[in-house]
């Protein structure tokens, strides 16, 4: 299936840059937008499988859009290609709910990879960002957990949180467990659904509070 992709940045010359790359790579390219306020209202009309992000948009930010646009449109993914790496510039932009992070140096190569791995519902980072990300929801794995009895997960559900956990992709994850990669995705989206959790990353944090990044003895 094509996949489809709005792109959101307030630069035209670089917007249509990357328009014009990814239909040139097979891509529907639904619509573009230079704002935040643009980038929700447009999302909401055509549904775009992967939306690509800038962080610096004006008034509404990057963080603020990608929140609305993952809250309202649970079968979009919002993948944030910006020019900073910076620490909290990546964390904004994942507790917001984006699934993956891209610095704007990476080449068409690494673009066309992350946005295909991101519509298949992958976690993708530059290179070192999604260390530093799971490094910081380590140490907040750190705090005292509140007193509610955790969801009830199903043996697969965990076995597959488990791989989740230590950064496998779910193709990887089917490879490992033997079963089929649409099975895998069925199984995160069912453990979303009942941690009340966005994305892969917030689940690695949940599986690290929990001790499931650890190898079983």
């Amino acid at each position: 299936m094509t996949i489809s992709v709005m792109i959101v940045d307030d630069h035209p010359i670089w917007r249509d840059g990357v328009a014009r790359d990814l239909g040139e790579h097979g891509f529907d390219v639904l619509a573009t937008a230079a704002d935040g306020d643009a980038a929700v209202r447009i999302a909401r009309t055509v549904l775009p499988d992967v939306v690509l992000m800038d962080l610096n948009l004006g008034d509404t930010s990057g963080v603020v859009a990608t929140r609305t646009i993952t809250g309202e449109l649970p079968n979009t993914r919002v993948l944030v290609l910006s020019a900073s790496g910076e620490h909290d510039d990546v964390l904004q932009a994942v507790k917001a709910g984006a699934s993956g992070y891209l610095v704007k140096s990476a080449s068409v190569k690494e673009l066309v990879d992350a946005v295909c791995r991101t519509a298949e519902g992958d976690t993708v980072f530059t290179a070192g960002l999604a260390g530093m990300v799971l490094g910081e929801y380590r140490r907040m794995a750190e705090a005292p957990a509140g007193d509610a009895a955790p969801p009830r997960l199903t043996e697969r559900e965990t076995d597959v949180l488990r791989l989740v956990a230590k950064g496998l992709t779910a193709r990887q994850i089917a490879d490992r467990l033997v079963i089929s990669h649409r099975t895998v995705e069925n199984h995160v989206q069912s453990t979303l659904r009942k941690l009340q959790l966005h994305n892969r990353v917030e689940l690695a944090r949940y599986a690290i509070e929990h001790g499931l990044d650890q190898d079983e003895d």
